[in-house]
């Protein structure tokens, strides 16, 4: 009987010992994995789907199917080397079953993988914060807005909070993006934008925070 790599790695899910020795294993075609979790980790914090990834991979002259790639990020994530962040209507409340992003547990894997945080500082510092999110007990989803996104809607019980996160907000357009996402939600919960500036700014009942502060503050 034929079994997936999903159903296999359910066996030893609380133990990454047993992971590892599982994916060296069943994965046949260890530069196609390479490959995809170096296009994840690359579009860190982008919309991807398996059928993204596998145009990508035809490009490289390797064809992969969207099932294959579906078990590889599943490995990936069984490992802790990803996370996914499922996208929702923040309006209708609904999670969207397509488009998801994921996000590296560590951003030093961008330099084993041969990418420059240099290069995409917005990317890295938003890896960042979603995985201080996760790591403050937050369940982390994507949210939509009509044509606008919020990048991280938190819960935790009975509480959410919503976050923007950017390098700087070194122009207007870059203010009016992120702290104008929030005016189509229409609730009391608290809204956060954060970046590197020194003197965030505060809209609307918006706080800005800067991104070092926050990561140090105690909650």
């Amino acid at each position: 009987m034929k079994s997936s790599i999903t159903n296999d790695l359910n066996d030893c899910s609380d133990n990454p010992r047993c992971i590892v020795d599982l994916v060296e294993c069943v994965i046949r075609d260890s530069d196609a994995l390479e490959r995809v979790i170096r296009y994840v980790i690359g579009e860190e914090g982008h919309l991807i789907t398996a059928a993204n990834i596998a145009a990508y991979m035809k490009s490289e002259q390797r064809k992969v199917s969207p099932e294959t790639i579906a078990n590889y990020l599943n490995a990936a994530g069984k490992a802790f080397l990803i996370y996914r962040a499922p996208r929702e209507d923040s309006i209708g409340k609904r999670t969207l079953k397509i488009n998801e992003k994921y996000y590296v547990v560590d951003q030093g894997l961008r330099h084993a993988v041969g990418l420059s945080n240099a290069n995409a500082i917005d990317q890295v510092l938003e890896g960042i914060v979603y995985m201080e999110l996760k790591r403050r007990g937050y369940d982390v989803h994507v949210g939509k807005v009509g044509d606008k996104e919020i990048d991280f809607i938190a819960r935790r019980g009975d509480t959410v909070s919503y976050y923007q996160v950017t390098y700087l907000l070194g122009s207007q357009q870059t203010v009016d993006r992120e702290f104008g996402v929030f005016d189509a939600v229409r609730d009391n919960w608290p809204k956060y934008v954060l970046s590197m500036d020194e003197f965030p700014q505060t809209h609307n009942g918006i706080r800005g925070i800067n991104i070092i502060d926050w990561l140090l503050a105690k909650e």
